[in-house]
């Protein structure tokens, strides 16, 4: 019995460090896998923005280009736009040489016209002097300023205006309208 006990006995310590052994490898290993797993999320991490960032950096390339054709696209409109605002103005300026608004007319140097719907006949008398513009309304002269207006009743039912807008050495700019009764 002494040699089964020597046997038994002498097993326990045995047992005792390998239990302390695994105890303190378990720890050693969970301390390991800890690690790595940090240091592995942590790398993937760092993988997964540098992925994201090549993929912002292309998207970011493909809409500097855009953006650089829709601005040369908006130069091209932007020139056409002032090439054809430039050829209405031609048109406009043209069209109301020949067709000025209604009832204003361009009278030159001793030019008559027939105004306000064929009641009135209006010339200018020589050029225009330097404070206003000498006009034969219906066979009567009078000199008249800018802005200054003549009444003209060629009949009892009707009232003509006359206003001068403007004038300069070659021609001078009249409103002449004709309504009804004339003012009392």
């Amino acid at each position: 019995m002494s040699d089964s006990t020597k046997t038994a006995g002498s097993g326990g310590p045995r047992r005792r460090r390998v239990t302390e052994n695994n105890g303190f490898v378990i720890a050693a290993a969970c301390l390991i896998s800890i690690l790595v797993i940090l240091v592995g999320g942590h790398l993937y991490g760092r993988w997964l923005s540098a992925r994201d960032l090549g993929g912002r950096d292309n998207a970011i390339e493909q809409l500097r280009a855009e953006n650089q054709k829709m601005k040369r696209q908006l130069d091209t409109k932007s020139a056409q736009a002032t090439q054809l605002q430039t050829k209405l103005d031609q048109v406009q300026a043209s069209l109301d040489a020949i067709m000025p608004s209604a009832n204003t007319y361009n009278i030159s140097p001793n030019q008559s016209l027939v105004v306000g719907n064929g009641r009135l006949t209006v010339g200018m008398v020589g050029a225009p002097g330097n404070e206003g513009v000498t006009l034969n309304i219906n066979g009567k002269e009078q000199t008249v300023a800018a802005g200054q207006m003549v009444h003209e009743a060629p009949d009892a039912s009707t009232d003509c205006t006359v206003q001068v807008q403007s004038f300069d050495m070659f021609k001078a700019v009249l409103v002449a309208t004709c309504g009804g009764a004339k003012p009392q």
